[in-house]
Protein backbone atom coordinates (compact mmCIF):
# COMPACT_ATOMS: atom_id res chain seq x y z
CA UNK A 1 0.00 0.00 0.00
CA UNK A 2 2.76 2.44 0.96
CA UNK A 3 4.68 1.62 -2.22
CA UNK A 4 1.55 2.25 -4.25
CA UNK A 5 0.92 5.56 -2.46
CA UNK A 6 4.50 6.61 -2.99
CA UNK A 7 4.25 5.74 -6.65
CA UNK A 8 1.03 7.72 -7.02
CA UNK A 9 2.61 10.73 -5.30
CA UNK A 10 5.56 10.59 -7.70
CA UNK A 11 3.12 10.46 -10.62
CA UNK A 12 1.12 13.42 -9.28
CA UNK A 13 4.04 15.74 -8.46
CA UNK A 14 4.95 16.55 -12.06
CA UNK A 15 1.33 17.41 -12.77
CA UNK A 16 1.16 19.62 -9.66
CA UNK A 17 4.40 21.32 -10.66
CA UNK A 18 3.02 21.84 -14.14
CA UNK A 19 -0.13 23.48 -12.76
CA UNK A 20 1.97 25.73 -10.54
CA UNK A 21 4.03 26.85 -13.49
CA UNK A 22 0.87 27.52 -15.47
CA UNK A 23 -0.52 29.60 -12.62
CA UNK A 24 2.70 31.58 -12.33
CA UNK A 25 2.72 32.18 -16.09
CA UNK A 26 -0.92 33.25 -15.98
CA UNK A 27 -0.25 35.59 -13.07
CA UNK A 28 2.73 37.09 -14.84
CA UNK A 29 0.68 37.57 -17.99
CA UNK A 30 -2.18 39.11 -16.00
CA UNK A 31 0.19 41.56 -14.36
CA UNK A 32 1.05 42.80 -17.82
CA UNK A 33 3.75 45.21 -18.91
CA UNK A 34 2.73 47.85 -16.37
CA UNK A 35 2.84 45.71 -13.22
CA UNK A 36 -0.96 45.50 -12.83
CA UNK A 37 -3.76 43.47 -14.36
CA UNK A 38 -4.88 45.82 -17.14
CA UNK A 39 -8.32 44.25 -17.59
CA UNK A 40 -9.00 44.58 -13.88
CA UNK A 41 -7.71 48.16 -13.94
CA UNK A 42 -9.94 49.08 -16.89
CA UNK A 43 -12.98 47.56 -15.20
CA UNK A 44 -12.19 49.49 -12.04
CA UNK A 45 -11.95 52.76 -13.98
CA UNK A 46 -15.07 51.96 -15.99
CA UNK A 47 -17.21 51.31 -12.94
CA UNK A 48 -15.95 54.44 -11.22
CA UNK A 49 -16.32 56.85 -14.14
CA UNK A 50 -18.75 55.76 -16.82
CA UNK A 51 -22.06 55.05 -15.00
CA UNK A 52 -22.07 58.26 -12.98
CA UNK A 53 -20.91 60.43 -15.88
CA UNK A 54 -23.65 58.87 -18.00
CA UNK A 55 -26.20 59.80 -15.36
CA UNK A 56 -24.93 63.40 -15.39
CA UNK A 57 -25.32 63.70 -19.14
CA UNK A 58 -28.74 62.04 -19.07
CA UNK A 59 -29.88 64.73 -16.64
CA UNK A 60 -28.23 67.42 -18.75
CA UNK A 61 -29.94 66.30 -21.93
CA UNK A 62 -33.30 65.90 -20.20
CA UNK A 63 -33.10 69.44 -18.91
CA UNK A 64 -32.06 70.71 -22.34
CA UNK A 65 -34.84 69.16 -24.43
CA UNK A 66 -37.72 68.74 -21.98
CA UNK A 67 -39.14 71.97 -23.37
CA UNK A 68 -40.24 69.91 -26.39
CA UNK A 69 -42.39 67.73 -24.13
CA UNK A 70 -43.57 70.80 -22.19
CA UNK A 71 -44.74 72.32 -25.47
CA UNK A 72 -46.98 69.32 -26.08
CA UNK A 73 -48.37 69.73 -22.57
CA UNK A 74 -49.60 73.28 -23.12
CA UNK A 75 -46.60 75.55 -22.44
CA UNK A 76 -47.29 77.75 -25.49
CA UNK A 77 -50.90 78.38 -24.57
CA UNK A 78 -50.28 79.00 -20.87
CA UNK A 79 -47.44 81.48 -21.52
CA UNK A 80 -49.34 83.11 -24.41
CA UNK A 81 -46.50 82.50 -26.87
CA UNK A 82 -47.24 83.82 -30.34
CA UNK A 83 -45.51 83.63 -33.71
CA UNK A 84 -41.97 82.29 -33.41
CA UNK A 85 -41.52 83.06 -29.72
CA UNK A 86 -41.17 79.36 -28.90
CA UNK A 87 -38.33 79.06 -31.43
CA UNK A 88 -36.64 82.13 -29.93
CA UNK A 89 -36.75 80.46 -26.51
CA UNK A 90 -34.99 77.48 -28.06
CA UNK A 91 -32.35 79.64 -29.75
CA UNK A 92 -31.26 81.60 -26.68
CA UNK A 93 -30.32 78.39 -24.86
CA UNK A 94 -27.71 77.60 -27.50
CA UNK A 95 -26.44 81.19 -27.60
CA UNK A 96 -25.56 80.86 -23.92
CA UNK A 97 -24.34 77.32 -24.45
CA UNK A 98 -21.74 77.92 -27.15
CA UNK A 99 -19.97 81.03 -25.85
CA UNK A 100 -18.28 79.33 -22.88
CA UNK A 101 -17.20 75.93 -24.18
CA UNK A 102 -13.52 76.66 -24.89
CA UNK A 103 -12.88 78.43 -21.55
CA UNK A 104 -14.87 75.77 -19.68
CA UNK A 105 -12.54 73.00 -20.89
CA UNK A 106 -9.51 74.99 -19.76
CA UNK A 107 -11.18 75.69 -16.39
CA UNK A 108 -11.88 71.97 -15.96
CA UNK A 109 -8.16 71.27 -16.22
CA UNK A 110 -7.31 74.08 -13.81
CA UNK A 111 -10.05 73.63 -11.19
CA UNK A 112 -10.28 69.78 -11.25
CA UNK A 113 -13.38 67.81 -12.28
CA UNK A 114 -14.64 67.14 -8.72
CA UNK A 115 -15.02 70.88 -8.20
CA UNK A 116 -15.95 72.24 -11.61
CA UNK A 117 -18.61 69.73 -12.72
CA UNK A 118 -20.62 69.70 -9.44
CA UNK A 119 -20.52 73.51 -9.42
CA UNK A 120 -22.11 73.83 -12.86
CA UNK A 121 -24.63 71.04 -12.11
CA UNK A 122 -25.94 72.77 -9.01
CA UNK A 123 -26.16 76.02 -10.99
CA UNK A 124 -28.23 74.64 -13.85
CA UNK A 125 -30.35 72.51 -11.49
CA UNK A 126 -31.44 75.70 -9.71
CA UNK A 127 -32.18 77.42 -13.03
CA UNK A 128 -34.15 74.42 -14.32
CA UNK A 129 -36.25 74.28 -11.16
CA UNK A 130 -37.05 77.99 -11.30
CA UNK A 131 -38.12 77.64 -14.94
CA UNK A 132 -41.23 75.96 -13.55
CA UNK A 133 -42.45 79.27 -12.14
CA UNK A 134 -42.06 81.46 -15.23
CA UNK A 135 -45.29 83.05 -16.41
CA UNK A 136 -44.43 84.82 -19.67
CA UNK A 137 -42.17 84.80 -22.74
CA UNK A 138 -39.54 87.09 -21.16
CA UNK A 139 -39.12 84.84 -18.14
CA UNK A 140 -38.87 81.70 -20.26
CA UNK A 141 -36.29 83.28 -22.56
CA UNK A 142 -34.12 84.57 -19.72
CA UNK A 143 -34.22 81.18 -17.98
CA UNK A 144 -33.28 79.31 -21.15
CA UNK A 145 -30.31 81.62 -21.78
CA UNK A 146 -28.94 81.15 -18.25
CA UNK A 147 -29.58 77.40 -18.48
CA UNK A 148 -27.35 77.30 -21.56
CA UNK A 149 -24.61 79.26 -19.80
CA UNK A 150 -24.58 77.04 -16.74
CA UNK A 151 -24.90 73.72 -18.56
CA UNK A 152 -22.36 74.39 -21.32
CA UNK A 153 -19.29 73.02 -19.52
CA UNK A 154 -20.59 69.52 -18.83
CA UNK A 155 -20.57 67.72 -22.18
CA UNK A 156 -17.30 69.06 -23.63
CA UNK A 157 -15.66 68.81 -20.22
CA UNK A 158 -16.54 65.16 -19.69
CA UNK A 159 -15.53 64.19 -23.24
CA UNK A 160 -12.13 65.83 -22.71
CA UNK A 161 -11.91 64.26 -19.25
CA UNK A 162 -12.45 60.74 -20.62
CA UNK A 163 -9.64 61.16 -23.16
CA UNK A 164 -7.36 61.72 -20.14
CA UNK A 165 -8.18 58.23 -18.79
CA UNK A 166 -8.41 55.91 -21.79
CA UNK A 167 -6.16 54.96 -24.67
CA UNK A 168 -7.25 56.04 -28.11
CA UNK A 169 -8.75 52.70 -29.11
CA UNK A 170 -10.63 52.44 -25.81
CA UNK A 171 -12.20 55.90 -25.75
CA UNK A 172 -15.01 55.60 -28.30
CA UNK A 173 -16.89 52.86 -26.45
CA UNK A 174 -16.74 54.79 -23.16
CA UNK A 175 -17.74 58.10 -24.74
CA UNK A 176 -20.52 56.27 -26.59
CA UNK A 177 -21.85 54.74 -23.38
CA UNK A 178 -21.73 58.19 -21.82
CA UNK A 179 -23.38 59.82 -24.84
CA UNK A 180 -25.96 57.04 -25.16
CA UNK A 181 -27.49 58.37 -21.99
CA UNK A 182 -28.74 61.15 -24.27
CA UNK A 183 -30.56 58.61 -26.41
CA UNK A 184 -32.00 57.17 -23.21
CA UNK A 185 -33.03 60.72 -22.30
CA UNK A 186 -34.87 60.81 -25.61
CA UNK A 187 -36.45 57.45 -24.82
CA UNK A 188 -37.31 57.98 -21.17
CA UNK A 189 -37.91 61.72 -21.52
CA UNK A 190 -41.25 61.05 -23.13
CA UNK A 191 -42.23 58.49 -20.51
CA UNK A 192 -41.05 60.68 -17.63
CA UNK A 193 -42.73 63.78 -19.02
CA UNK A 194 -45.97 61.86 -19.46
CA UNK A 195 -45.85 60.68 -15.85
CA UNK A 196 -44.98 64.09 -14.42
CA UNK A 197 -47.60 65.83 -16.55
CA UNK A 198 -50.24 63.90 -14.60
CA UNK A 199 -49.46 66.28 -11.72
CA UNK A 200 -51.31 68.97 -13.68
CA UNK A 201 -53.11 71.32 -11.28
CA UNK A 202 -51.15 70.23 -8.20
CA UNK A 203 -50.13 73.32 -6.21
CA UNK A 204 -51.78 75.47 -8.82
CA UNK A 205 -49.10 74.56 -11.38
CA UNK A 206 -49.60 73.17 -14.87
CA UNK A 207 -48.20 69.76 -15.83
CA UNK A 208 -45.46 71.32 -18.01
CA UNK A 209 -44.27 73.41 -15.03
CA UNK A 210 -43.91 70.26 -12.92
CA UNK A 211 -41.78 68.71 -15.69
CA UNK A 212 -39.27 71.54 -15.22
CA UNK A 213 -39.45 71.55 -11.42
CA UNK A 214 -39.12 67.80 -10.81
CA UNK A 215 -36.31 67.30 -13.34
CA UNK A 216 -34.50 70.40 -12.05
CA UNK A 217 -34.64 69.19 -8.45
CA UNK A 218 -33.30 65.80 -9.52
CA UNK A 219 -30.30 67.50 -11.16
CA UNK A 220 -29.73 69.62 -8.06
CA UNK A 221 -29.64 66.59 -5.74
CA UNK A 222 -27.23 64.68 -7.98
CA UNK A 223 -25.02 67.78 -8.33
CA UNK A 224 -24.71 68.08 -4.55
CA UNK A 225 -23.63 64.42 -4.35
CA UNK A 226 -21.23 64.61 -7.31
CA UNK A 227 -18.04 65.71 -5.44
CA UNK A 228 -18.18 62.50 -3.41
CA UNK A 229 -18.89 60.21 -6.37
CA UNK A 230 -16.49 61.54 -9.01
CA UNK A 231 -12.73 61.24 -9.50
CA UNK A 232 -10.16 63.77 -10.68
CA UNK A 233 -7.53 63.16 -13.36
CA UNK A 234 -5.46 59.94 -13.02
CA UNK A 235 -2.47 61.49 -11.24
CA UNK A 236 -4.83 63.04 -8.62
CA UNK A 237 -7.34 60.19 -8.22
CA UNK A 238 -7.97 58.64 -4.82
CA UNK A 239 -9.65 55.39 -5.83
CA UNK A 240 -6.52 53.96 -7.49
CA UNK A 241 -3.47 52.52 -5.74
CA UNK A 242 -0.08 54.15 -6.48
CA UNK A 243 0.80 51.25 -8.80
CA UNK A 244 -2.51 51.63 -10.65
CA UNK A 245 -1.99 55.38 -11.06
CA UNK A 246 1.45 54.74 -12.50
CA UNK A 247 0.00 52.11 -14.85
CA UNK A 248 -2.73 54.46 -16.15
CA UNK A 249 -0.18 57.19 -16.84
CA UNK A 250 2.22 54.72 -18.49
CA UNK A 251 -0.54 53.30 -20.72
CA UNK A 252 -1.51 56.78 -21.90
CA UNK A 253 2.12 57.71 -22.45
CA UNK A 254 2.65 54.61 -24.58
CA UNK A 255 -0.52 55.21 -26.59
CA UNK A 256 -0.43 58.99 -27.08
CA UNK A 257 3.31 59.48 -27.10
CA UNK A 258 4.23 62.99 -28.17
CA UNK A 259 0.56 64.03 -28.14
CA UNK A 260 0.20 63.37 -24.40
CA UNK A 261 0.81 65.59 -21.40
CA UNK A 262 3.00 68.67 -21.75
CA UNK A 263 3.71 71.90 -19.90
CA UNK A 264 0.75 74.28 -19.69
CA UNK A 265 1.54 76.92 -22.32
CA UNK A 266 -0.43 79.37 -24.45
CA UNK A 267 1.52 78.00 -27.44
CA UNK A 268 -0.70 74.90 -27.38
CA UNK A 269 -3.82 77.10 -27.41
CA UNK A 270 -2.63 78.95 -30.51
CA UNK A 271 -1.52 75.71 -32.16
CA UNK A 272 -5.12 74.50 -31.91
CA UNK A 273 -6.45 77.76 -33.36
CA UNK A 274 -4.03 77.50 -36.31
CA UNK A 275 -4.66 73.79 -37.07
CA UNK A 276 -6.90 73.47 -40.13
CA UNK A 277 -7.93 69.94 -39.17
CA UNK A 278 -9.57 71.31 -36.01
CA UNK A 279 -11.87 73.33 -38.26
CA UNK A 280 -12.65 70.21 -40.25
CA UNK A 281 -13.69 68.41 -37.07
CA UNK A 282 -15.79 71.45 -36.17
CA UNK A 283 -17.70 71.31 -39.46
CA UNK A 284 -18.19 67.55 -39.23
CA UNK A 285 -19.52 67.93 -35.71
CA UNK A 286 -22.04 70.62 -36.60
CA UNK A 287 -23.07 68.43 -39.53
CA UNK A 288 -23.98 65.74 -37.01
CA UNK A 289 -25.17 67.97 -34.16
CA UNK A 290 -27.74 70.01 -36.13
CA UNK A 291 -29.79 66.90 -37.02
CA UNK A 292 -29.34 65.60 -33.45
CA UNK A 293 -30.81 68.74 -31.88
CA UNK A 294 -33.54 69.05 -34.50
CA UNK A 295 -34.68 65.53 -33.78
CA UNK A 296 -34.39 65.85 -30.01
CA UNK A 297 -36.43 69.06 -29.95
CA UNK A 298 -39.00 68.31 -32.64
CA UNK A 299 -39.51 64.51 -32.84
CA UNK A 300 -42.53 64.74 -30.45
CA UNK A 301 -44.02 67.44 -32.70
CA UNK A 302 -43.22 65.51 -35.89
CA UNK A 303 -44.83 62.37 -34.47
CA UNK A 304 -47.88 64.32 -33.28
CA UNK A 305 -48.46 65.26 -36.94
CA UNK A 306 -48.36 61.65 -38.18
CA UNK A 307 -52.03 61.17 -37.35
CA UNK A 308 -54.73 61.93 -34.84
CA UNK A 309 -52.58 61.19 -31.81
CA UNK A 310 -53.25 62.68 -28.42
CA UNK A 311 -50.41 64.53 -26.69
CA UNK A 312 -49.66 61.59 -24.34
CA UNK A 313 -49.58 59.20 -27.31
CA UNK A 314 -47.13 61.45 -29.17
CA UNK A 315 -44.91 61.56 -26.06
CA UNK A 316 -44.89 57.76 -25.82
CA UNK A 317 -44.33 57.19 -29.56
CA UNK A 318 -41.16 59.31 -29.43
CA UNK A 319 -39.55 56.65 -27.22
CA UNK A 320 -38.89 53.60 -29.53
CA UNK A 321 -36.50 55.31 -32.01
CA UNK A 322 -34.22 56.30 -29.16
CA UNK A 323 -34.16 52.79 -27.72
CA UNK A 324 -32.92 51.48 -31.06
CA UNK A 325 -30.37 54.31 -31.30
CA UNK A 326 -29.00 53.41 -27.87
CA UNK A 327 -28.07 49.86 -28.89
CA UNK A 328 -26.80 50.88 -32.33
CA UNK A 329 -24.51 53.50 -30.80
CA UNK A 330 -22.90 51.01 -28.43
CA UNK A 331 -22.47 48.33 -31.11
CA UNK A 332 -20.95 50.81 -33.54
CA UNK A 333 -18.52 52.15 -30.93
CA UNK A 334 -17.39 48.68 -29.90
CA UNK A 335 -16.57 47.74 -33.48
CA UNK A 336 -14.98 51.13 -34.20
CA UNK A 337 -12.61 50.73 -31.23
CA UNK A 338 -11.83 47.16 -32.23
CA UNK A 339 -10.69 48.01 -35.75
CA UNK A 340 -9.31 51.48 -34.91
CA UNK A 341 -11.28 53.50 -37.48
CA UNK A 342 -13.65 56.48 -37.11
CA UNK A 343 -14.30 58.25 -40.43
CA UNK A 344 -15.95 55.42 -42.35
CA UNK A 345 -18.43 54.89 -39.50
CA UNK A 346 -19.47 58.54 -39.81
CA UNK A 347 -19.96 58.10 -43.54
CA UNK A 348 -22.13 54.99 -43.14
CA UNK A 349 -24.35 56.16 -40.29
CA UNK A 350 -24.86 59.70 -41.60
CA UNK A 351 -25.91 58.13 -44.91
CA UNK A 352 -28.60 56.25 -42.96
CA UNK A 353 -29.70 59.53 -41.36
CA UNK A 354 -29.72 61.24 -44.78
CA UNK A 355 -31.98 58.48 -46.12
CA UNK A 356 -34.37 59.13 -43.24
CA UNK A 357 -34.52 62.83 -44.10
CA UNK A 358 -35.08 62.05 -47.79
CA UNK A 359 -38.11 59.90 -46.89
CA UNK A 360 -39.46 62.61 -44.58
CA UNK A 361 -39.15 65.12 -47.43
CA UNK A 362 -40.78 62.79 -49.94
CA UNK A 363 -43.88 61.59 -48.07
CA UNK A 364 -46.88 63.36 -46.61
CA UNK A 365 -47.07 62.14 -42.97
CA UNK A 366 -50.86 62.53 -42.89
CA UNK A 367 -51.30 60.23 -45.89
CA UNK A 368 -48.38 57.88 -45.21
CA UNK A 369 -47.71 57.83 -41.46
CA UNK A 370 -45.92 54.43 -41.44
CA UNK A 371 -43.08 55.40 -43.85
CA UNK A 372 -42.71 58.75 -42.06
CA UNK A 373 -42.41 57.05 -38.67
CA UNK A 374 -39.89 54.59 -40.17
CA UNK A 375 -37.91 57.59 -41.45
CA UNK A 376 -37.76 58.99 -37.92
CA UNK A 377 -36.17 55.70 -36.83
CA UNK A 378 -33.57 56.00 -39.61
CA UNK A 379 -32.72 59.61 -38.83
CA UNK A 380 -32.40 59.15 -35.06
CA UNK A 381 -30.49 55.87 -35.37
CA UNK A 382 -28.13 57.25 -38.03
CA UNK A 383 -27.20 60.41 -36.15
CA UNK A 384 -26.67 58.92 -32.69
CA UNK A 385 -23.43 56.89 -33.29
CA UNK A 386 -21.75 59.82 -35.07
CA UNK A 387 -21.78 62.21 -32.13
CA UNK A 388 -19.53 60.09 -29.93
CA UNK A 389 -17.58 58.88 -32.98
CA UNK A 390 -16.69 62.41 -34.06
CA UNK A 391 -15.82 63.49 -30.52
CA UNK A 392 -13.51 60.51 -30.07
CA UNK A 393 -11.97 61.03 -33.50
CA UNK A 394 -11.08 64.61 -32.65
CA UNK A 395 -9.77 63.72 -29.17
CA UNK A 396 -7.69 60.85 -30.60
CA UNK A 397 -5.84 63.06 -33.04
CA UNK A 398 -5.07 66.30 -31.18
CA UNK A 399 -2.27 66.80 -28.67
CA UNK A 400 -0.76 67.70 -26.33
CA UNK A 401 -3.33 68.16 -23.55
CA UNK A 402 -4.02 71.91 -23.73
CA UNK A 403 -4.23 71.80 -27.52
CA UNK A 404 -6.71 68.92 -27.18
CA UNK A 405 -8.78 70.83 -24.63
CA UNK A 406 -8.83 73.89 -26.87
CA UNK A 407 -9.50 71.98 -30.09
CA UNK A 408 -12.32 69.97 -28.58
CA UNK A 409 -13.78 73.13 -27.06
CA UNK A 410 -13.72 74.80 -30.48
CA UNK A 411 -15.41 71.76 -32.00
CA UNK A 412 -18.17 71.84 -29.40
CA UNK A 413 -18.62 75.60 -29.80
CA UNK A 414 -19.38 75.40 -33.50
CA UNK A 415 -21.05 72.00 -33.28
CA UNK A 416 -23.52 73.04 -30.64
CA UNK A 417 -24.33 76.10 -32.71
CA UNK A 418 -26.25 73.50 -34.66
CA UNK A 419 -28.79 73.84 -31.89
CA UNK A 420 -29.26 77.48 -32.89
CA UNK A 421 -29.85 76.44 -36.50
CA UNK A 422 -32.22 73.63 -35.56
CA UNK A 423 -34.27 76.02 -33.44
CA UNK A 424 -34.79 78.34 -36.42
CA UNK A 425 -35.81 75.93 -39.18
CA UNK A 426 -38.88 74.17 -37.76
CA UNK A 427 -41.84 76.53 -37.81
CA UNK A 428 -45.47 76.01 -36.91
CA UNK A 429 -46.60 77.21 -40.33
CA UNK A 430 -44.58 74.39 -41.96
CA UNK A 431 -46.71 71.73 -40.25
CA UNK A 432 -47.31 68.86 -40.92
CA UNK A 433 -44.45 68.20 -43.38
CA UNK A 434 -41.78 70.56 -41.99
CA UNK A 435 -39.93 70.36 -45.29
CA UNK A 436 -37.73 73.36 -44.54
CA UNK A 437 -36.42 71.79 -41.30
CA UNK A 438 -35.91 68.37 -42.90
CA UNK A 439 -34.07 69.87 -45.89
CA UNK A 440 -31.65 71.74 -43.62
CA UNK A 441 -31.03 68.54 -41.63
CA UNK A 442 -30.31 66.66 -44.87
CA UNK A 443 -27.85 69.36 -45.96
CA UNK A 444 -25.90 69.17 -42.72
CA UNK A 445 -25.85 65.36 -42.89
CA UNK A 446 -24.40 65.45 -46.41
CA UNK A 447 -21.72 67.93 -45.30
CA UNK A 448 -20.70 65.55 -42.49
CA UNK A 449 -20.50 62.64 -44.96
CA UNK A 450 -18.30 64.49 -47.46
CA UNK A 451 -15.94 66.00 -44.88
CA UNK A 452 -15.57 62.68 -43.06
CA UNK A 453 -14.51 61.06 -46.32
CA UNK A 454 -12.08 63.88 -47.09
CA UNK A 455 -10.49 63.87 -43.62
CA UNK A 456 -10.16 60.07 -43.58
CA UNK A 457 -8.21 60.09 -46.85
CA UNK A 458 -6.12 63.06 -45.72
CA UNK A 459 -5.11 61.39 -42.45
CA UNK A 460 -4.27 58.14 -44.24
CA UNK A 461 -2.06 60.04 -46.66
CA UNK A 462 -0.30 61.93 -43.84
CA UNK A 463 0.40 58.70 -41.95
CA UNK A 464 1.84 57.17 -45.12
CA UNK A 465 3.98 60.27 -45.70
CA UNK A 466 5.44 60.07 -42.18
CA UNK A 467 6.09 56.35 -42.54
CA UNK A 468 7.92 56.97 -45.81
CA UNK A 469 10.06 59.78 -44.37
CA UNK A 470 10.78 58.50 -40.86
CA UNK A 471 9.74 54.84 -40.69
CA UNK A 472 7.37 53.42 -38.12
CA UNK A 473 7.60 54.50 -34.48
CA UNK A 474 6.66 53.22 -31.05
CA UNK A 475 4.81 56.18 -29.57
CA UNK A 476 5.76 55.36 -26.00
CA UNK A 477 9.50 55.45 -26.48
CA UNK A 478 10.92 57.63 -23.71
CA UNK A 479 13.17 59.54 -26.08
CA UNK A 480 10.22 60.44 -28.32
CA UNK A 481 7.90 61.45 -25.49
CA UNK A 482 10.35 63.43 -23.41
CA UNK A 483 12.36 64.92 -26.22
CA UNK A 484 15.63 63.70 -24.66
CA UNK A 485 17.22 62.39 -27.82
CA UNK A 486 20.73 61.80 -29.03
CA UNK A 487 21.96 63.72 -32.04
CA UNK A 488 21.44 60.63 -34.17
CA UNK A 489 17.84 60.35 -33.01
CA UNK A 490 17.22 64.04 -33.62
CA UNK A 491 18.48 63.59 -37.16
CA UNK A 492 16.27 60.55 -37.68
CA UNK A 493 13.12 62.50 -36.75
CA UNK A 494 14.21 65.74 -38.42
CA UNK A 495 14.26 67.66 -35.14
CA UNK A 496 17.79 69.09 -35.14
CA UNK A 497 18.13 72.46 -33.44
CA UNK A 498 14.91 72.15 -31.43
CA UNK A 499 14.75 72.36 -27.62
CA UNK A 500 13.02 69.76 -25.46
CA UNK A 501 10.04 72.10 -24.89
CA UNK A 502 9.74 72.75 -28.62
CA UNK A 503 9.76 69.03 -29.36
CA UNK A 504 7.13 68.35 -26.71
CA UNK A 505 4.99 71.19 -28.04
CA UNK A 506 4.78 69.49 -31.45
CA UNK A 507 2.14 67.09 -30.10
CA UNK A 508 0.26 65.50 -33.00
CA UNK A 509 2.68 67.20 -35.43
CA UNK A 510 5.58 65.13 -34.05
CA UNK A 511 7.02 62.87 -36.79
CA UNK A 512 6.43 59.82 -34.57
CA UNK A 513 2.71 60.48 -34.14
CA UNK A 514 0.24 58.52 -36.27
CA UNK A 515 -3.39 59.58 -36.72
CA UNK A 516 -6.42 57.35 -36.24
CA UNK A 517 -8.46 57.48 -39.42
Amino acid sequence: MSNSTSSNEKQLRPLEDEHVEEKIAAATSAAGRFGVNEKHLLRKIDFKLVPFLSLLYLLSFLDRVNIGQAKLDGLEDDLNLVGNQYNIALVVFFVGYVITEVPSNILLKKLRPTRFIPMIMVSWGIVMTLMGIVHNFAGLTAARFVLGLTESGLFPGICFYLTMWYRRREANLRISIFFSSATLAGAFGGLLAYGISQMDGLGGRAGWAWIFIIEGLLTLVVGLAAPFLMADFPEESKFLTPDEKAAVIARLKEDQGAAGEAKFSKVHFFNAVKDWRVYCYMLIYIGVAEPLYSLALFVPTIIANLGTFTRPQAMLLSTPPYFLAFFVTLASALYSDRIGHRGYFNVFWMSVAALGYIILLAVDPRKHPAPAYFAVFLAVTGVAPCISGTITWCGNNIGPTLKRATGMGMMFTLGNSGGIVSSLVYFKQDSPRFQRGHAVGLGFACMAILLSLFLTFNLKRENARRDALYGTATLGQDDIVSGKMTQEQLQRWGLEGMSEDEITALGDRHPAFRYIC
